[in-house]
């Protein structure tokens, strides 16, 4: 027999000790809003997927180079 605690779909968790969690707005410096779940309920962030350059298709090739490439570029090692 299975423990009543260990039921899938029951949430047994205690009460009191877990911070709530409400709908948030997210605001980006680019003027951006967006709602997500979080325990605070205004976020500010630096970037977000309308602005950063690696979803805009802003990046450059240089700009997307690892440092291992990089490295073996500098010292002759580029095959």
């Amino acid at each position: 027999m299975i423990p009543r605690s260990r039921v899938k779909g029951e949430e047994n968790m205690k009460a009191g000790i877990h911070p709530k969690v409400v709908e948030a707005t997210v605001t980006c410096a680019c003027g951006e809003t967006f709602k997500v779940m979080s325990t605070k309920p205004e976020i500010s962030v630096e970037v977000c997927s309308k602005c950063h350059p690696f979803y805009t298709g802003q990046q450059t090739r240089a700009a997307k180079r690892g440092k291992v490439e990089k490295f073996n570029k500098k010292y002759g090692f580029d095959q």
